[in-house]
């Protein structure tokens, strides 16, 4: 029996490795998290030193994959013993081996998170298309909450690729027809772009940024145009409670943004579990007699 025969036959199986890659997949996306905003920010650096004439630095390679994972601390080399995920948290009790310097609590919570999530796709969708391509924007999502918590940015190197692959994904009405996720891409993007405009006139100032117009491009290309009304209702719900509750309870300043991609995520990952049940209950709710 081949192996995608034994995913088919055996439920339990495809979750399990479905979970083990979501902690394999978490681990890299911490990487992802912490390093893609540096680079960006080189990148802009270097752009802005190239346009102002000056001499370009020489500076050593930078990316997802160079140099290796080192403590940010004293700067050790993290063994391969070391990067186990959550396993290596737990017996290094969240400390630096060399330095004792904490590790945050982050690494091991988005490896988990990961985890859970690509094995709760796995079993809610099963095996085959639908339940792969579901756990690759599920991982998408991760990445951008996290970075947008952390810098206030959706960098275009996730959410374009997400859009794009949104669309391919739904060639074969995965999630929803192809018509129908082209019209998702283009009305998620017009409905947080006219919000923006109309903010930023009425107040002059910029209520989002244009990476929240991408991310839900990237959904509604991914669920189609039907499930927006959803996701846009669930975030906005979230984001407003959780921004009184940080004004109230923490005496957050009202003029400190809070960034909107984390709750757009979330009313994309309900949407894309229960959006169907969802809208069809409210829809039933409305038309009873």
């Amino acid at each position: 029996m081949t192996l995608i025969q034994e995913l088919q036959t055996y439920p339990p199986f495809f979750i399990a490795l479905s979970c083990l890659m979501g902690l394999l997949v978490g681990s890299f996306l911490n990487v992802v998290i912490y390093r893609l905003p540096k680079m960006m920010e080189r990148d802009w650096k270097s752009q802005c030193t190239e346009l102002s004439g000056g001499e370009p630095v020489l500076e050593a390679p930078y990316n997802l994959y160079t140099p290796g994972s080192a403590c940010p601390h004293c700067n050790h080399k993290i063994g391969a013993l070391e990067n186990i995920p959550v396993v290596s948290y737990m017996l290094l009790r969240g400390k630096c081996k060399n330095c004792h310097a904490a590790i945050s609590i982050r690494y091991p919570l988005v490896e988990t998170v990961s985890a859970l999530l690509s094995a709760f796709a796995a079993w809610h969708f099963g095996f085959g298309m639908i339940g792969l391509a579901a756990i690759l924007f599920i991982w998408a999502l991760i990445a951008l909450t996290c970075i947008d918590l952390d810098t206030q940015l959706l960098p275009d190197d996730i959410t374009l690729p997400l859009l794009w692959l949104g669309l391919l994904f739904n060639l074969s009405n995965t999630f929803a027809s192809l018509s129908n996720a082209v019209i998702g891409a283009i009305c998620g993007y017009l409905i947080l772009w006219s919000v923006y405009w109309m903010f930023k006139l009425a107040t002059g100032k910029e209520g989002m940024g244009y990476g929240d117009f991408k991310l839900l491009a990237a959904i509604g290309a991914w669920l189609g145009w039907q499930m927006l009304p959803l996701v846009i209702l669930l975030s906005s719900v979230v984001g407003a409670v959780v921004g009184i509750t940080l004004i109230v309870a923490v005496k957050r300043g009202r003029d400190i943004p809070i960034p909107f991609g984390p709750y757009l995520a979330g009313g994309g990952l309900i949407a894309l579990f229960w959006g169907t049940y969802l809208t069809q209950s409210y829809l039933q709710l409305f038309s009873a007699p």
